[in-house]
């Protein structure tokens, strides 16, 4: 995955629900992120290659690939750059909630949540993480 200068700011948005993805993308690049958007794994794992993002957005519940599968996948091609995964998810319940945590995300949303909430905490944990990694 690319590694990026100076500001982390490529977040990757993917929900098989588009008008969720899409209106989620809109807000996070209001925020100063800049977005890609896909709506399944597989284009998703192409982009992130692409794209290279400091962090990643998934919705639980997609065909084929759900999030949980995307989100080990993108830990395991990341070799060290590893971007933050948040999931965005409808699933309030703890067992999602332990399955998010050993699939490798960092952060754990329930729709519908607040779009500057989830974008201050993508920024802190990039932030911190940043502060981290030797120069």
């Amino acid at each position: 995955m690319a590694n990026h200068d100076d500001n982390p700011t490529r977040v990757l948005v993917v929900d098989d629900n588009r008008d969720a993805a899409m209106t989620l993308s809109f807000l996070l690049a209001r925020y100063g992120y800049e977005v890609e958007t896909r709506f399944d794994g597989p284009s998703a794992l192409a982009a992130a290659e692409a794209f290279g993002p400091d962090a990643c957005v998934l919705d639980l519940k997609m065909p084929g690939m759900d999030g949980y599968e995307l989100a080990r996948r993108l830990r395991a091609r990341a070799a060290g750059q590893s971007p933050v995964l948040a999931t965005l998810t409808a699933f309030r319940d703890f067992d999602h909630v332990e399955r998010a945590e050993q699939a490798g995300f960092d952060l754990y949303f329930t729709k519908p949540a607040e779009p500057g909430d989830l974008a201050e905490q993508l920024r802190a944990l990039l932030l911190e993480r940043r502060a981290v990694v030797p120069t």
